[in-house]
């Protein structure tokens, strides 16, 4: 069976959910609370689990991976049916882009530990932290953006008509913009195909508010 060490709010462990929607896969969902007492992210426990403090990790019997895009890559080898990579090098290639464009280049920017670097330790007021935020989010769904809206192998979803590893990545970012108000007026072609995830049964299985440890 399955363990998904998991957060509702957290968009690693949401792309991660979704993947294991989308491939029909069972999972014991275990919560670890990234703000009650102080992170439980941080306590010995899960710290033998994942010395990182980060979430997600998955255990597969006695095997344990970190690192969400890690792990929708060992659930894509271990599960290749229905695929979420396609079929030729460079497509697969494409997808992996985009993919990382919001696991590398957005996500890293905005996680909870940076932001309570800004302002623990560099004392930077809230709306300079939201400001920080905006920026980096925004700066990475343009460049999304022009990826999507002028490829024609861009379809119902980042590529083609089937979801990918890609439209894992960009639906909870799109949650997490949307969830600290970024203006998504400039991203049609974003928004166009997480409204289309959005709709669909495996992607709202996954959503935040869906989670047995949503409060």
């Amino acid at each position: 069976m399955l363990r998904l060490y998991t957060y509702f709010r957290s968009s690693a462990a949401y792309r991660v959910r979704i993947a294991l929607a989308l491939k029909g896969l069972a999972y014991d969902s275990v919560p670890v609370h990234l703000l009650r007492d102080g992170g439980e992210q941080h306590q010995s426990a899960y710290r033998a689990l994942n010395p990182a403090g980060l979430v997600p990790a998955l255990q597969d019997n006695s095997a344990t991976i970190t690192q969400s895009l890690a792990i929708l890559e060992y659930l894509e080898e271990m599960h290749p049916e229905p695929a979420l990579l396609p079929p030729s090098a460079l497509d697969r290639a494409r997808v992996r882009a985009l993919a990382q464009a919001v696991a590398c280049d957005i996500h890293p920017l905005n996680n909870l530990r940076v932001l309570n670097y800004l302002t623990g330790q560099l004392q930077v007021s809230d709306a300079q932290r939201t400001a920080w935020m905006h920026h980096w989010m925004a700066l990475g769904l343009e460049a999304i953006e022009q990826q999507l809206a002028h490829s024609p192998q861009t379809g119902q979803f980042c590529h083609g008509d089937t979801p990918t590893l890609a439209d894992c990545c960009l639906v909870p970012q799109v949650f997490n913009a949307q969830r600290f108000h970024v203006d998504m007026a400039p991203y049609p072609t974003v928004q166009r195909i997480a409204a289309h995830c959005d709709g669909l049964p495996s992607f709202q299985a996954a959503h935040p508010a869906r989670q047995p440890d949503a409060c």
